[in-house]
């Protein structure tokens, strides 16, 4: 099945998004740039179906966190994953 760029331009821009939801609000600031883009393309390989939906979002890239490259994978475990 192609995915359309579409679609990977949206779960991407939506990875980015959801980023700031590993920490609560008042613990510490939102994902810098650099972390965004080290989860972008793990968020979108395997939590694309969580898309719009930060919890789920959040709670899906720590569950692949053994599946995630290395820099999301330190991204997550930074933010408590």
């Amino acid at each position: 099945m192609k995915i359309s760029a579409h679609l990977v331009s949206a779960a991407l821009s939506l990875a980015m998004l959801t980023a700031t939801a590993f920490l609560p609000a008042t613990a510490q600031s939102g994902p810098s740039p650099q972390e965004q883009m080290a989860c972008r393309s793990d968020a979108g390989k395997f939590c694309a179906e969580h898309i719009g939906k930060p919890p789920q979002m959040n709670a899906c890239l720590k569950a692949n966190k053994a599946n995630l490259s290395e820099g999301c994978r330190r991204v997550v475990e930074s933010r408590g994953g």
